[in-house]
């Protein structure tokens, strides 16, 4: 089984922790909708980051809300998409929450994590297909912002998920169309993840190599969720994936 990325032909990276710090603009965002709102209803215990690991990180928007919701034993009419933000419903809190996201992104931006810009630069050198497979909608203004929207060809998004009829993590299904649309079989790719829904559709997707990326989700609950390999950072795969370059010239 493949354990560094130079042996395997496609790489798939999740976008929010593993490419970008967006990760902190989504858990403000989303401490910024909870907080209050879970106050306000006197609900027990108050909103954490921990959270945002247990119930949010990886998924869908409105699945996200309606984790967040079953954890403290409420529950919301689902409603519809087109909700405004102030509606009472899972879709409305969804809603509220993405433009909570933007006005944030629009106001302070963001920078993708040096050590992910090397080693996308390194496997596009290499030769190596590339993906961002993301839950957000927001997955190609954030690529935009960070200046590496021309790095990839593929987006597979919260936008083209819901185009296709494609179930969200920890459903692999995502990550299994983005590897059909490069022409790689999940036996020759790679999943790399900060969340531990993401892991686990990698797992479940049969993946051959599916990295953990520990931006706070902890690398023992990364393990466990099916992660082959935990990283702090991905330059850490940078040295492997050279000495594996070496290896098949």
């Amino acid at each position: 089984m493949a354990r560094c990325l130079g042996e395997v032909d496609a790489v798939l990276f999740d976008l929010d922790g593993v490419i970008t710090p967006t990760s902190l603009v989504h858990m403000r965002a989303w401490s910024e909708l909870f907080t209050p709102f879970l106050a306000e209803r006197r609900v027990e215990p108050p909103y954490t980051d921990r959270d945002y690991f247990a119930h949010i990180d990886g998924k869908p928007r409105y699945e996200g809300v309606r984790a967040l919701l079953v954890s403290r034993g409420l529950s919301l009419p689902y409603g519809d998409p087109s909700d405004p933000p102030d509606a009472a419903t899972v879709c409305g809190l969804g809603n509220r929450k993405n433009s909570l996201f933007n006005e944030v992104l629009r106001t302070e931006g963001v920078t993708a994590y040096p050590g992910s810009v090397r080693l996308i630069d390194a496997l596009v050198a290499a030769g190596r297909r590339i993906a961002v497979v993301s839950s957000s909608r927001n997955a190609r203004p954030v690529l935009e912002a960070a200046g590496l929207a021309d790095r990839f060809a593929l987006v597979v998004d919260g936008v083209t998920a819901a185009e296709r009829g494609l179930p969200g993590k920890p459903d692999p299904a995502t990550f299994l169309y983005a590897a059909e649309e490069l022409g790689v079989p999940a036996e020759r790719a790679a999943v790399l993840e900060d969340a531990e829904s993401g892991v686990t559709a990698g797992r479940k997707g049969g993946f051959v190599l599916v990295v953990g990326v520990d931006r706070g989700a902890g690398a023992e609950a990364l393990t466990e969720a099916g992660a082959h390999q935990v990283v702090d950072d991905l330059d850490a795969l940078l040295l492997c994936n050279d000495e594996s370059d070496e290896q098949r010239s």
